[in-house]
């Protein structure tokens, strides 16, 4: 697996010779991606799914299947960009190629209680030989099962470090987490929440694999 962090929330992952970038959004660089398998995307907040950018993204790579949160394909049928997109349901797996992408959990987390909950579904993503990844978007309540590698939100306004240390606890991926949705935070920032995870995401820490900067990398 082939493993491209490009800025905030969205993954550009490489397996069974399939191209899927998760979480288009507007703090992410994605101009000049192309040969895309598929566009997945969590949640409608503009951070994971930019609406000026998604519909350039798509032209480029008119053989994509688009797979979406159900109340995201919404927003993006209003907008008139629904026409490529998939509803994802959670539990009903995705046949892509050798790689099957799962999708987990309903709701995004809660912001604060002025701010009405969204849809949100995560995704597991499976390929024979490779590692799992398990990309939660903006909930830390999905049940994901057995993952090797583990996206982990580091900041956000609906953010806990707390709540996201128990949430490496809980999921115990076996190889390590992947630092996303960290567009906010400036490097001194973004050291002291990967510090906590490092230190307390398992009993004697777990490992971070810090994809910031590093283009495609092998795991």
């Amino acid at each position: 697996m082939e493993l491209t962090h490009l800025g905030h929330a969205a993954l550009l992952v490489e397996v069974a010779d399939q191209r899927v970038l998760i979480d288009p959004g507007n703090l992410s660089d994605i101009e000049d991606l192309r040969d895309l398998t598929a566009v997945v995307v969590t949640h409608q907040h503009k951070d994971h799914c930019d609406p000026d950018r998604v519909p350039a993204l798509l032209a480029a790579n008119p053989q994509a299947r688009v797979l979406v949160e159900p109340q995201t394909a919404e927003v993006l049928t209003g907008a008139g960009h629904g026409g490529q997109t998939e509803r994802m349901a959670t539990g009903e797996t995705v046949d892509l190629g050798g790689l099957t992408l799962t999708p987990v959990g309903e709701l995004h987390a809660v912001i604060h209680p002025y701010v009405p909950r969204v849809g949100n579904m995560g995704v597991v993503l499976r390929a024979e030989g490779s590692p799992t990844l398990f990309h939660p978007g903006d909930s830390l309540d999905g049940e994901p099962g057995e993952v090797d590698l583990l996206g982990v939100p580091v900041n956000a306004p609906w953010g806990k470090v707390a709540e996201t240390i128990e949430f490496v606890r809980r999921v115990a991926p076996s190889r390590g987490v992947l630092p996303i949705h960290d567009g906010l935070l400036n490097d001194t920032g973004r050291g002291m929440y990967l510090g906590h995870v490092k230190d307390f995401g398992g009993e004697g820490g777990v490992e971070v694999l810090d994809l910031r900067g590093a283009g495609p990398t092998s795991l």
